[in-house]
């Protein structure tokens, strides 16, 4: 079959390791992670902070640290226009040009840190369309106005000629949006796009995200630590804890019929709807430092279906338990029990 076949993955990320050589030693922040993203798919990624979403994230488009190792078998491949993309294997900054804003572009966390605060908003945005696209300059300025309208930011005309510092909070997000979506990406990575914005830009953001998608056939992984949000707005999630993906699935699977004890907890920590009195059940304990990583399962010092002498020990590895719905958790298979 054809590279872009959309029978194909868009993106398929295979055995991703990712290792930081730091001064206390190497540590490691994605351990064995393999998923796919189809064309036009919303992929939900869910963890607590330090689980390694943003870490898998920039390491699709080759944006981590100096310091970072990769383990010799993972790959992720990025198909487009019938071929297929070794995103490690590029090394030119050239042959990058195609993940870092061309084919695959990313909303970041902080914005502020996102734009060169001495060049205005538009100009930036310009500039990128000018080299991921055929647009003329005169060109380039029109459709950038055009999407910061569309993501809500008010006089756009105006506002594409000021800096930075210049918007608020959550008008830079909206800006990093804008900019983001402009070059019309195979594959937008949002890194928790919507955290500095009000509910009524969250939904109006969300919206035009979806709209996109059906549009140009997008796809999107979002990175969030809201499961309401990845309600809305994704088609499969996984969940991440310390490095690992914990469980996969359908977004009804996962919220519906968790199967991981963390995605569990995770749930039983939201507010109750129909019972806004009732205590939240907080997940027993913190997330341990990459630095003092537990053996076997990770999440085997929180969890409170641990079986001494086998989570401490084995890690569990991702496996299908119905049907799409895979979890990486030994209570889920008898067999696996100690006897």
């Amino acid at each position: 079959m054809a590279a872009n076949d959309p029978a194909l993955p868009l993106l398929s990320v295979r055995n991703l390791s990712v290792d930081f050589r730091t001064d206390e030693g190497r540590i490691t922040a994605v351990d064995d992670v393999s998923f796919d993203i189809m064309p036009g798919e919303v992929l939900g990624l869910v963890g607590e902070s330090g689980s390694g979403k943003s870490v898998t994230a920039k390491a699709l488009m080759r944006l981590n640290p100096g310091n970072t190792i990769y383990a010799p078998e993972s790959r992720i491949v990025l198909r487009d226009e019938g071929r297929e993309i070794d995103v490690l294997a590029l090394r030119r900054a050239r042959d990058l040009m195609v993940v870092r804003g061309g084919r695959v572009s990313m909303i970041f966390q902080e914005p502020m840190a996102s734009f060169a605060p001495a060049i205005t908003i538009g100009r930036q945005m310009e500039e990128q369309l000018l080299l991921h696209t055929g647009l003329t300059r005169r060109q380039a300025r029109a459709h950038s106005i055009d999407m910061l309208a569309r993501v809500g930011i008010s006089d756009p005309a105006k506002r594409i000629d000021q800096y930075a510092f210049e918007f608020s909070g959550g008008m830079r997000q909206r800006a990093m949006i804008a900019m983001a979506l402009s070059t019309r990406p195979r594959l937008l990575i949002a890194d928790e796009p919507t955290t500095a914005l009000d509910v009524t830009i969250q939904a109006q953001v969300l919206d035009l995200m979806r709209g996109l998608v059906a549009e140009y056939g997008m796809a999107i992984l979002f990175i969030t630590h809201d499961l309401g949000v990845i309600a809305q707005m994704a088609d499969r999630v996984a969940v991440m804890y310390l490095g690992r993906i914990a469980e996969a699935g359908s977004v009804r699977q996962v919220i519906r019929t968790p199967a991981h004890p963390y995605t569990i907890g995770l749930l039983n920590a939201l507010p109750k709807v129909d019972d806004p009195d009732a205590a939240l059940t907080p997940i027993p304990g913190d997330i341990p430092s990459p630095l003092d990583r537990p053996s076997g399962c990770v999440f085997h010092t929180r969890c409170p279906q641990a079986m001494p002498g086998l989570c401490d020990r084995r890690v569990p590895l991702l496996a299908e338990h119905a049907a799409g719905h895979a979890a990486a958790c030994f209570a889920l298979d008898p067999a696996e029990a100690p006897a």
